[in-house]
């Protein structure tokens, strides 16, 4: 199978911090990860200033602060992005951020993006996915809280505004932070690859690695998945984020079930193939049978090695004639 593509979710859990986002590139790029991904926005283009926070936010950070106030400490101005795009580059790991206004879709592109990943929260933006779909870039679109309808509409949207369907890999996702196991739903991306006959990757808020890699099982082309230096930190995601050493765990797992995949061509491995001859049977004489006498249920049987003549032929060395005197356990010829 081809190499899974596997995003390192950094997200917000920079906390507005260059120097902690450098450190979360590092971990990524240790751990084996092909891209770290963050979050581009203006909070004044993104968010109301009343607008409330998500449940899990609320229990992460500052009760009373309003999603707003939240955001506007986590943004990373254009200065920031440049100084990640090249520790990226220093430590050979992709950058990667989502846009969440068309500024951020403006500024992204200006430096040069060559993958735009679409949050879950914008799949029903027209405005904002025409935007994408005419830059004609590769495209991950993330489909949490999404049903068949709107990832329908939105990808002919980002089509007929100029994307290569081709170029197009859509995520399924659960957008709870963590995930209950019970909603996961691994069997749709099935269902997504089925349906728009495109590449189909997961986007994993649960917690602990085990989804993740049993989503590679089903196909998924891609996973991303939330990580921190510490999910004790203050912040929104944190608590739904990997640590460095389950992180890279994660990552060893998912390189060894690629392997395990293989091309799905049921026969002998290599190893097998030396295994065979010491594993299967031949078709031995029983007892003594001198030469002129019948081979009979009574004078041969089955016992290892596998390197005389198949069991499989037995109905053929039934009523032969022995050629020659055979031993006891030896195998039989014709």
């Amino acid at each position: 199978m081809t190499k899974v593509f596997i995003i390192a979710e950094a997200g917000v859990n920079h906390n507005g911090s260059i120097e902690l986002a450098k450190k979360l590139i590092d971990v990524a790029s240790d751990a084996g990860a092909d891209a770290i991904k963050f979050q581009t926005f203006k909070a004044d283009n993104l968010v109301s200033k009343s607008a409330q926070k998500a449940d899990y936010q609320k229990k992460n950070t500052d009760f009373d602060e309003s999603q707003y106030q939240m955001l506007k400490k986590l943004e990373l101005d254009e200065l920031a992005h440049k100084i990640l795009i090249e520790h990226c580059k220093k430590n050979h790991i992709k950058f990667l951020s989502s846009p969440f206004d068309h500024e951020s879709i403006d500024m992204l592109n200006a430096f040069g993006m060559t993958i735009f990943k679409i949050p879950s929260g914008e799949i029903t933006n027209l405005p904002y996915l025409r935007h994408v779909g005419s830059l004609r870039k590769e495209i991950i679109l993330s489909t949490g809280m999404s049903d068949i309808s709107d990832i329908e509409n939105a990808l002919n949207i980002l089509i007929k505004s100029g994307a290569n369907k081709n170029e197009i890999t859509l995520l399924h996702a659960t957008s709870e932070y963590p995930c209950p196991i019970d909603e996961v739903n691994l069997l749709a991306i099935d269902t997504l690859r089925a349906k728009f006959g495109v590449n189909v990757g997961y986007s994993d808020h649960t917690e602990g690695v085990d989804i993740a890699i049993a989503a590679v099982s089903r196909g998924a082309c891609i996973i991303e998945k939330h990580f921190t230096l510490d999910h004790k930190m203050e912040g929104p995601d944190h608590k739904a984020s990997l640590e460095p050493n389950d992180f890279k765990l994660m990552v060893q797992s998912i390189r060894h079930v690629e392997q395990a995949l293989g091309d799905g061509i049921k026969r002998p491995t290599k190893s097998e193939v030396r295994n065979m001859l010491v594993a299967r049977k031949s078709i031995v004489a029983s007892r003594d049978i001198k030469a002129g006498e019948v081979f009979s249920l009574e004078s041969i049987t089955v016992k290892r090695p596998g390197i005389g003549i198949s069991p499989m032929k037995w109905d053929d060395i039934l009523g032969k004639v022995a050629k020659r005197d055979f031993f006891a356990d030896e195998l039989i010829e014709l």
